[in-house]
């Protein structure tokens, strides 16, 4: 069974940081280049942060400078620390998982970050 289950999400005021987690399971983490997208009501699914099986990362020009990507292979996690949110990160927030002998991904459910004041 091929899990990838994110956790951390939560309430959190303009300003304020969370980090979150996906834990993985049923794949190889080492080989795969892992992500972070995020999904606002009305609007499309968007690439938030990539690091690859390398740790080379890759940003939205939206969070760069706010949002650190970062993995732990020997725990099979990524992380997305997020700070100075803003309003506008308000979405789901999903883990992405893409290896080179596989054509599609596999996909988290999901975690809700919410800021408001």
């Amino acid at each position: 069974q091929v899990q990838l289950v994110e956790s951390g999400g939560g309430l959190v005021q303009p300003g304020g940081s969370l980090r979150l987690s996906c834990a993985a399971s049923g794949i190889i983490f080492k080989h795969n280049d892992m992500g972070w997208y995020r999904q606002a009501p009305g609007k499309q699914r968007e690439l938030v942060a990539t690091i690859t099986s390398g740790y080379m990362t890759n940003y939205a020009d939206s969070v760069k400078g706010r949002f650190t990507i970062s993995r732990d292979d020997a725990q099979t996690t990524v992380y997305l620390q997020m700070n100075s949110l803003k309003p506008e990160d308000t979405a789901v927030y999903y883990c992405n998982a893409k290896a080179p002998y596989r054509v599609y991904d596999y996909w988290g459910q999901g975690t809700q970050v919410t800021v408001s004041s």
